[in-house]
């Protein structure tokens, strides 16, 4: 087989598991934002439930991004954008681990702290806004082989999803130092809410790695 063809061959197998990642984290974001609303109803189950859900995600990321650096590591050079491709890769890895931290620390916070603030719909709607911005990485991924062009224009969307967040993510905060005066909590609170605004900034790089793959493809 040609190099070229190999190239080819290679690139579409990195971005089909590029877009089971971003499925995957889609998932994990989505059993995220439900988290909060659990926490107030003091539903245990559905807690432990949903932490073990983002735990084996973040395992199944952590095997399709072993998957890419396979695919890229056996052709070698023959892949012009390989590097893009890893670290877009290895990015997705490190939004799983945001998912992860951010799911430990808010199901730490007591149930009357989410309550008496009001906290928990600042917190779902900041990471509703997330599994928006991750939605567009996913069709994104759909779009990279057969649609660069479209590619490129949705990706451009996500930059303002990320301003609204930006948004969101000030007014949360402001809102969580004026309502919260156990420091103990007010810690943990400003912890998930600097994760959350942390992981949509990871989202937006991997939007912008998108870019630049749709120029190459």
């Amino acid at each position: 087989m040609y190099s070229g063809a190999l190239e080819e061959q290679a690139k579409r197998k990195a971005t089909s598991i590029l877009q089971d990642e971003i499925n995957r984290i889609l998932n994990a974001t989505r059993e995220l934002a439900r988290l909060p609303d659990l926490m107030t109803r003091r539903d245990k189950e559905g807690i432990k439930d949903l932490l073990n859900q983002i735990a084996d995600i973040e395992d199944e990321v952590e095997t399709h991004r072993r998957k890419i650096t396979k695919e890229v590591g056996d052709v070698g050079g023959l892949i012009m954008n390989r590097e893009n491709l890893l670290n877009t890769a290895y990015t997705i890895d490190e939004i799983a681990g945001h998912i992860t931290g951010i799911s430990f620390k808010l199901s730490n916070i007591k149930a009357t702290t989410l309550k008496n603030s009001k906290m928990d719909k600042d917190l779902t709607d900041l990471i509703e806004l997330v599994v928006d911005e991750v939605l567009k990485l996913n069709e994104i991924t759909r779009n990279l082989n057969t649609n660069s062009s479209k590619a490129i224009e949705l990706a451009q969307e996500t930059q303002e999803i990320e301003r609204e967040i930006d948004t969101k993510y000030r007014q949360a905060t402001i809102k969580a130092m004026k309502s919260l005066k156990d420091p103990a909590e007010l810690i943990l609170m400003k912890d998930v809410i600097d994760g959350i605004e942390e992981m949509a900034d990871k989202c937006q790089e991997v939007s912008d790695s998108f870019i630049m793959l749709a120029f190459s493809l």
